[in-house]
């Protein structure tokens, strides 16, 4: 039997993903199974769209709850104490500045289960993630895009999102 991929996850993002299959399980199975005992109160099921929509819902529904449990089975929580000090690793925040325009972006490095670069998540395989893996504050990595290549200066690392003066953390773009 081959060995299932171990999931990296943060333990907020363990958190988010036993929420969500606890959810999954107790709320929207409930909710699903209604409607399919409504949709089949319809009669023919032949020619029954609320019976196919509810039926097609059951198997996204059943198929989530199968992946999460096959990642949460699978997973590896990291913490403070497997950050690497000093260099860019899962579990830490990374600020950057795109050498080019003079845009700081800061992201917290995760693994890919729970990447969201609109939340200032970046997954460690991504192509900006792997670029940065395992560098030093100081550092000018280059990273291939869609358009073309965009260097990054690593500003700082940390444990913690970064705060201006003002308190507002830099901005998060996507990767």
């Amino acid at each position: 039997m081959e060995r299932e991929k171990e999931v990296l996850l943060t333990r907020e993002g363990l958190r988010k993903l036993e929420k969500e299959l606890e959810a999954l399980k107790t709320v929207k199975r409930r909710e699903v199974a209604a409607r399919i005992k409504q949709a089949l109160e319809f009669g023919d099921i032949t020619e029954n769209s609320e019976y196919d929509d509810a039926k097609n819902e059951q198997a996204f529904v059943e198929g989530r709850i199968a992946a999460l449990e096959r990642m949460l089975r699978n997973a590896r929580v990291v913490d403070e104490s497997d950050v690497q000090e000093g260099v860019v690793s899962l579990g830490c925040w990374v600020r950057l500045k795109d050498v080019e325009t003079g845009e700081e972006l800061e992201y917290m490095v995760v693994g890919s289960a729970e990447a969201d670069p609109l939340e200032g998540r970046i997954s460690n395989e991504s192509p900006v993630g792997r670029a940065l893996m395992g560098k030093p504050a100081g550092t000018v990595v280059t990273v291939q895009a869609p358009d073309g290549l965009i260097r990054y200066e690593i500003l700082g690392i940390s444990l913690g999102p970064a705060r201006s003066a003002s308190g507002a953390a830099p901005d998060r773009v996507s990767s």
